[in-house]
């Protein structure tokens, strides 16, 4: 297989099976008939490689083929010819496409095809994620509305995923087990699927699992009997886990549990962060659910604060802002909290997107490239080690940026988050880009560059670019009747929609909006080019000042081109505060 973008190449080919298999090596031509030059002065240890020494960058077919080699130095006949064209990204949408697609391969390259256990990361020897599980489940269906893989091959692959999860055993023993009430271990092994080493018993991992379970459940709605399995299977996974055993016949959920100590040593989740799907599910479940006092004990540990004139519950690293969003469409509800700020959780997120960037340009800390164009802290790895970085506050900032901070937050802040990618793509690439898309992190003061790349990474990316361009993801994932009734149970209700009039202004290439307001209240304007798809005004919320408010389209920066260039544009406004 290949993908070709603006002077990259990326090859991914089926893995070689015998035990004595030391590595591949890649060769390259500009002629189908040859000569042929290695192009890795190593073996690659797996079924990938992306080419970055073009000599002629763009508008060269390049030809390649891959050779597999034993551990006694022999190697294989070539594989076929195949054939790539690097070229400049014609538009946003091209480049967007090139940037899902090679992290999607993440997701179906690097999965055990047998179980489809995900690896954490890319380093060799790495145990499954079942949250990088969940990511890549939503990955699989976004790869087939792509034409990266058929329908058939997604079927296949997420039905062995499930039922992976549906008969590993489960019980108290601390080895030989996948989990418990319901529940599954952090990390699997690859292989096996059963507990790796003394991970934990994870809540929010098992939560960003079920995601993707329900997730599936929904995109495969056909009436064979693999898309019947894969319903049936997902609702046997969901409705085993037992949320009243995990929150101790409490009102909150703990962070984790282990065979030898039980619950000790773990805390709760309370307070803002990615645990707030983790909530929304346990409320919904039909079997054990959670009490609804729990959604009031959960936030019960928020705290509102203002950074860099955006007010909103901080929470210093992005993954936080993201996770639960990557499935759950908060744009236009809002439960007792965000009501009572005049908000909502996707804008929550996206005003602690914008004050991180700010913090960045700002960079109180001195660290060296940090810009407009290069920014985006989260949990990664740096120079140090794995860390929730993050601001503001700081937290734990070393001058590390991870790509997936920007690329995760695509729906919330498209007009800052498309030109980061593209700007790390641009001038990153050569130490950045990989066979499977961006790497985890960098750090440029202290010209680090990560040697992996990571699920939760590469997940966030895919599934948060495919919201922002489509939100397929939330329109699925919100057919759940276990969502709908977490969020109703949560206090969730939606937002007010306000009759809008509409004033055509040929001459300015404009349209102007006006709707009855009230003093104080806060309006957010979105718009759609086709009624299914619809994005919210980069330009942010509208304070109203009278009992009429006005708002005009011209484009950019409030909407992506001038309406006049335009077929049609819809627009809708609706009101922030409680009902």
């Amino acid at each position: 297989m290949t993908r070709a973008g603006d002077q990259s190449v990326i090859l991914h080919w089926d893995p070689n099976s015998d035990a004595n298999l030391a590595g591949y090596r890649v060769y390259r031509s500009t002629n189908s008939a040859g000569p042929f030059t290695l192009q890795n002065s190593s073996l690659l240890g797996s079924p990938g490689f992306c080419d970055l020494n073009l000599v002629s960058k763009n508008g060269q077919t390049y030809f390649y083929n891959v050779t597999a080699v034993t551990t006694s130095s022999q190697e294989s006949i070539p594989s076929t010819n195949v054939s790539a064209l690097p070229h400049l990204f014609v538009s946003d949408d091209e480049f967007l496409d090139y940037v899902q697609g090679a992290n999607f391969d993440y997701f179906w390259y690097t999965a055990n095809p047998n179980n489809g256990l995900v690896p954490d990361r890319t380093a060799s020897g790495s145990a499954c994620s079942i949250a990088a599980v969940g990511f890549g489940l939503t990955a699989i269906g976004i790869g087939i509305d792509h034409g990266w893989i058929s329908r058939t091959q997604g079927t296949a692959r997420v039905l062995t995923t499930l039922t992976t999860f549906l008969q590993g055993p489960q019980g108290t023993n601390a080895f030989g087990i996948i989990g418990y009430k319901g529940w599954f271990y952090h990390f699997l092994d690859m292989n096996t699927a059963l507990r790796a080493g003394s991970t934990e018993l994870s809540s929010i991992d098992t939560a960003l699992l079920l995601a993707g379970i329900l997730y599936s459940k929904q995109y495969f709605d056909g009436t064979n009997s693999a898309e019947i399995s894969i319903r049936t299977t997902a609702d046997g996974i969901f409705n085993r886990v037992d949320w009243n055993w995990m929150a101790r016949g409490t009102d909150a959920i703990a962070m984790g549990w282990q065979p030898s100590t039980g619950f000790s040593g773990f805390g709760d989740w309370i307070g803002y962060n990615e645990g707030m799907i983790l909530y929304c599910l346990g409320l919904g479940a039909a079997t054990n659910p959670l009490p609804a006092s729990a959604w009031s004990r959960w936030t019960s540990g928020y705290n509102w604060a203002t950074n860099y004139g955006l007010a909103s519950i901080p929470f210093p690293p992005l993954f936080g802002h993201q996770y639960s969003h990557c499935w759950i469409d908060f744009r236009h509800i809002a439960d007792a909290y965000m009501n009572s700020h005049n908000s909502t959780y996707f804008e929550n997120s996206r005003r602690a997107t914008l004050a991180q960037r700010a913090y960045c340009i700002a960079n109180p800390l001195h660290w060296t490239g940090y810009s407009g164009n290069i920014w985006g802290l989260t949990a990664c790895d740096g120079p140090s080690g794995y860390a929730a970085r993050g601001a503001p506050p700081p937290l734990s900032d070393d001058g590390t940026i991870a790509p997936t901070a920007a690329g995760g937050s695509m729906p919330f802040t498209p007009e800052y988050s498309l030109p980061n990618l593209r700007y790390l793509y641009n001038n990153g690439r050569q130490s950045m880009w990989t066979a499977y898309g961006f790497r985890d992190a960098f750090n440029i003061g202290q010209q680090w560059y990560g040697p992996d790349e990571l699920g939760i990474d590469q997940g966030p990316i895919v599934i948060m670019i495919e919201n922002y361009r489509t939100q397929r993801p939330w329109r699925l994932f919100m057919k759940n009747a276990e969502v709908q009734r977490g969020l109703q149970r949560a206090g969730f209700v939606s937002v007010q929609f306000v009759p809008v009039r509409i004033q055509s202004l040929p001459d300015q290439n404009s349209f102007a909006l006006a709707w009855d307001s009230v003093t104080g209240v806060t309006y957010q304007v979105e718009y759609s080019p086709d009624l299914t798809t619809w994005f919210s005004s980069p330009t942010g919320e509208v304070i109203a000042n009278g009992s009429t408010t006005s708002w005009i389209d011209s484009g950019p920066p409030g909407t992506s081109a001038p309406p006049f260039s335009l077929s049609q544009r819809s627009y809708r406004v609706f009101q922030f505060g409680s009902p």
